[in-house]
């Protein structure tokens, strides 16, 4: 009797057991392949919700400067760049007209261009703080700030700003010259031009109420 028992209990003890990961290599190698599905489905959806993103960006992107130079369009300064009053080593805030700050540097709207100062050939390129919204006015001056800010009034011969030129407007470049790409490079450059006194323009600018005194006789 004691031997059909001893198979009985050892039948029990095999049943007793359940399953593991180790005991049953192909749910392992199941859950594997489920696990890397999970992971190329994850990647997929990472690209393209990548290249979504850089689609819209592009759709909704202004030109840089250098664009136009593809199309040949023209560029035109805002004229409330001329005559502003700022010292170049302050604040673009102490523009006595905040107001022009906002306006676009040029026409048509641009998301970047270079600004180049022609004494010393120092070159900087400003940026729209987003690719679809234009370059203004403050953008520009705070480039040119950043390179002057820690320079006192006795370094600067020409302290304040009098406009920028779009050298293309008027220029008449030479076969050398464009040889040498000299018209594709002014396609995309605003030239700042530097003056020692403030002066200062009511184009954009508040206007004051003057009153008028009348002289009264003794």
């Amino acid at each position: 009797m004691s031997e059909p028992l001893a198979r009985v209990d050892s039948a029990v003890e095999g049943l007793s057991t359940s399953p593991t990961l180790k005991t049953a290599p192909e749910i392992n190698e199941g859950l594997a392949d489920l696990s890397i599905k999970d992971k190329a489905k994850k990647e997929v959806k990472k690209e393209e919700e990548k290249a979504h993103r850089r689609a819209s960006s592009s759709v909704n992107a202004l030109p840089s400067a250098k664009d136009l130079w593809e199309t040949k369009t023209p560029i035109q300064v805002s004229i409330e760049t001329q005559k502003t009053g700022w010292k170049i080593n302050t604040s673009s805030m102490t523009v006595e007209d905040r107001e022009i700050l906002k306006k676009p540097l040029v026409t048509p709207h641009i998301r970047s261009i270079d600004l180049v100062v022609p004494d010393s050939g120092m070159v900087m390129t400003v940026r729209s703080k987003k690719r679809s919204e234009p370059v203004t006015i403050k953008d520009a001056l705070d480039a040119i700030h950043s390179k002057n800010k820690k320079k006192d009034d006795d370094e600067l011969i020409k302290a304040y700003l009098a406009g920028f030129e779009w050298s293309p407007a008027h220029a008449e470049y030479s076969e050398e010259e464009k040889s040498e790409k000299k018209d594709e490079e002014d396609w995309h450059r605003l030239y700042i031009h530097l003056s020692t006194t403030p002066g200062v323009s009511n184009i954009g600018g508040k206007k004051k109420n003057k009153k008028n005194k009348e002289e009264i006789p003794e």
